[in-house]
């Protein structure tokens, strides 16, 4: 007896056909498509693809035979004409079609991507403040992504372009309901600042600020501004400017002998004049020792 495997061979489940290639520009103002990574392709791909019983979600991979070139993407509809599909325009750039050019569709199944680093190729990047959270919400209209290829994201109605530098698991992986971890490189004409140059410029000004203080140290002169009387007279307004030296700058003496916890009462003795012809003689102070009055006088007995 006969299987049914051999009496019913499987048909094929590849999908592979060859179409003129067309940027989105062609169907009118189409920026959903031409802002993501998806295409549009004819009904009868989608009748083929049915009966085929192909694994979702539908995946393709794009080839350009001339440039050995290839990429990968999803699918956005099937409303193209017959033996056309459209593209966006920087998918085109990538697989170096020109309008009407050829290009191979064949469907691929890929694994789910985990990481991903991309490459801005402007520093104008650089000005985004969570350049994150941007790539997430430009990357929702990509099905795919595939190494080397160089992706545009619109963000405040200006395009920026990235590279896909690496991708892991594979050179291609789905981005479709997935945890990918994200990587950035340096822009494109991006330069390191120069460090040490700056910090030789910071030393630089604050020397000249600290000579422009002491400039302006030397040139003060205390009490050298005009005074005004209350009555308006200009007699003795004049002040005479003080000169400071530092050599008449006396200072005081530490006590080198001070003790932490102790206070000591310096009493000096002043040479007092008695009247008589020897001013050398000094004598000892005493406190309390003046004459006391009352203001009330004594009564009589």
């Amino acid at each position: 007896m006969f299987g049914f495997g051999q009496m019913f061979p499987e048909m094929g489940r590849n999908f592979q056909t060859t179409y003129r290639c067309y940027s989105v520009t062609m169907l009118g103002d189409r920026e959903d498509v031409e802002r993501g990574g998806k295409i549009i392709m004819p009904p009868s791909a989608l009748d083929q693809l049915t009966r085929l019983n192909i694994q979702y979600p539908m995946l393709f991979k794009l080839t350009n035979k001339k440039s050995n070139r290839d990429s990968h993407c999803g699918v956005l509809e099937f409303v193209a004409d017959e033996g056309r599909i459209y593209i966006p325009y920087w998918m085109m750039q990538n697989l170096l079609l020109d309008e009407g050019g050829l290009v191979q569709i064949e469907n691929v199944s890929l694994s789910v991507a985990t990481f991903a680093k991309f490459q801005p190729q402007s520093v104008d990047f650089l000005d985004i403040t969570n350049p994150k959270a941007v790539l997430e919400n430009g990357l929702r209209n990509f099905a795919c992504l595939t190494k080397t290829d160089v992706i545009a994201i619109k963000y405040n109605d200006k395009v920026y372009e990235l590279c896909v530098l690496e991708t892991k698991p594979g050179n291609a992986v789905s981005i479709i309901e997935c945890d990918m971890n994200v990587d950035f490189a340096a822009p494109v004409g991006y330069k390191e600042p120069d460090y040490k140059q700056q910090q030789h410029q910071d030393i630089e000004e604050d020397s000249d600020i600290v000579d422009s203080a002491d400039d302006l140290a030397e040139a003060f002169r205390a009490f050298s501004g005009q005074g005004n009387r209350l009555d308006g007279k200009l007699k003795g307004t004049q002040s005479c400017p003080s000169r400071l030296e530092n050599e008449g700058i006396r200072r005081g003496i530490p006590n080198y002998n001070y003790k932490i916890g102790t206070i000591t009462f310096i009493r000096t003795q002043r040479p007092i004049n008695n009247g008589t012809d020897n001013d050398d003689i000094n004598t000892d102070f005493e406190a309390f020792s003046g004459q006391g009055q009352s203001l009330r006088k004594k009564g009589r007995k």
